[in-house]
This record gives structure tokens, sequence and C-alpha cells, in this order.
């Protein structure tokens, strides 16, 4: 033998030995939890050790419990002969939807309900309750029902801090009973459960959007109507008072222009020809000639009669 054989066996036997450790380990401590000698409770966990139907013990606070100094003699035999209930003492919520109720007007509403629970008494929700959390839930809907009922319609839609609280007060006493710890109540929703209600609403509410639209159309366009005719008004007046002003501006400079008798003939016999130009009938230009000689050309180009 070798010293690579002498090191492979010594490897297998550590591998062995730790491999048995651990079962022995395994075992030991689950014969200790089996005869009850230590327990450990987790976070928000409650347990409740029963025998022969007497509770022997409660042990709520987490961390590692010894069973024999806190529970008796009992605590050998509990995980064999008895029983050992768990239950989560943290908090929970459960939301109840469209409970069935009807308004004082005779309107079918739905209302959903948003409440908080925690066990507060982990014995009580053991034994005074086959099902605690269905009971709580079926009294929620109930009591949602019988005090919510042949409310007005507005206060229903409006006041739901005063619904929950009705509801609350109601659901607490009997919570307690079954080891709850009821927290906040709260109306989350509220529903017309009718789809003919809710469709003829529909169109009531579609058809007042369209006249609101066509109202604040119509608004417009009148505003901007107003705005246009306070426009031309004002462009009238400015255009009426430039055509009086132009008037005596062309006066004035006509006045500065006729101190001046050759600018004056200048310029009237300017307007002229620029009026002749731009008017359309047709012209006929002469040689200049004396006035005997122009009468002659005349009788001259006049067609003859034969």
């Amino acid at each position: 033998m070798n010293l690579t054989d002498i090191s492979t066996m010594g490897w297998w036997g550590l591998t062995i030995a730790v491999v048995c450790c651990f079962v022995f380990e395994t075992l030991v401590l689950s014969l200790l939890k089996t005869f009850g000698v230590y327990a450990i409770v987790n976070e928000n966990e409650a347990r409740v050790y029963v025998l022969f139907g007497n509770v022997l013990g409660v042990i709520e606070e987490p961390g590692l419990h010894f069973l024999w100094s806190e529970l008796g003699l009992g605590a050998i035999v509990v995980n064999i002969l008895g029983q050992c209930h768990i239950r989560y003492l943290g908090l929970e919520q459960e939301y109840i939807r469209s409970n069935p109720v009807n308004s004082e007007e005779g309107a079918p509403m739905g209302i959903g309900v948003w409440y908080e629970m925690v066990i507060s008494d982990a014995v009580a929700h053991v034994f005074r309750n086959a099902d605690p959390r269905g009971s709580l839930a079926a009294n929620v809907s109930n009591a949602t029902v019988r005090c919510l009922s042949n409310m007005k319609l507005a206060a229903m839609m409006e006041d739901r801090h005063t619904m929950s609280q009705l509801v609350r007060d109601v659901v607490t006493a009997d919570s307690k009973e079954w080891g709850y710890k009821v927290g906040s109540i709260y109306v989350r929703k509220v529903h017309f459960r009718d789809a003919g209600m809710v469709k003829q609403i529909e169109e009531k509410v579609v058809n007042r959007l369209r006249q609101v639209t066509s109202a604040i159309r119509q608004d417009g366009a009148n505003q901007v109507s107003i705005i246009s005719s306070t426009a031309e008004k004002e462009a009238a007046v400015e255009f009426a008072r430039a055509v009086a002003i132009r008037s005596d501006i062309v006066g004035r400079e006509l006045q500065n222009i006729a101190k001046d008798k050759d600018v004056s003939e200048t310029l009237f016999e300017i307007l002229e020809t620029q009026q002749i130009l731009d008017s359309a009938c047709e012209l006929t230009l002469l040689p200049p000639r004396s006035r005997g000689d122009l009468l002659t050309q005349f009788a001259a180009t006049a067609p003859s009669k034969s």
C-alpha cells in the first residue's frame, strides 16, 4: 500500500464520518423535538399545545423554548399523544367584493369591503370556531348588508367613512369571541349591479358630455364672432378716419404746390397725361400744325361720298 492509497482512504473516511455526524445530529434533534425537550417558535407565530383535550400551554414569544420547564411533564408525550396548533399572528387582509345592498330609492348596489385582521387569542381561534376566518368574512358581509341597506343613494356614493365605521362597530364584538382583532374596515367600491341601469347612466353621461362639448364649441364660436366683429368695427372706424384725413392732407399739399406756378402746371399736365394713358379710349396722334391746316386735314381724311 503506497501513500496515495492511504491518502484516498483518509478522504473516504473523513467523508463517511461527516455524513454519519450529520445523520446522527438529525436523528438526535428529531428525538428531542418528538419528546418535547425543545421547540423553536418563529416570528409572528403562536403554538397551542393540547393533550387529551386540555390546553397545556401557549407559546407566543419567538425563539428557543424548553418545553419540559414551560409545559411540565406532559411535554414529553404532547407531540406523540397530543396536538400542536400553529397560528400566524401577523396582520392579514381580506377583500369581499360586491355585497348586494339596496339604496333607499331602490337602486341595486354592490359594495366592496376591505378589512384587516390579526389573531389576538390563539386558544379562542383554535376552539371557538371551526372556520374562524370564513365566519369573520361572512360576518363582515352580513354586517355590510344589514347596516348599509336603505341608505340614500347620495350618501352611499359619497360618505364612505361613515359606512365603514358602522360596519366595524358591528363586526368587532363577534370577532373578539373567535380570537380575532379587527383593524381597519374600509368601503372601497360602490357600484351599480343592474346592467340596464349602468347602460342608462352611461348614455346619460355621454349625452351630457355631448351637450357640454356643443356648448363649449358654441361659446367659442360666439367669442370668435365677437372678436371678429369688434376688429371689423375698429378697422372700419380707422379706414373712415383715414379717408377723412386724406382729403385734408391732399388739400394742404395742393395748396403748397399751387404756390409755385411752374410746379403746379407740370404736376397737372403729368396727371392729365396719366389719366389719358390709363383710359381705354383710342388716341389719334397728329403732328403739330395750325388750326386751319388741322381742319384741312380732317376734311381730306374724311371718307368720300360716291
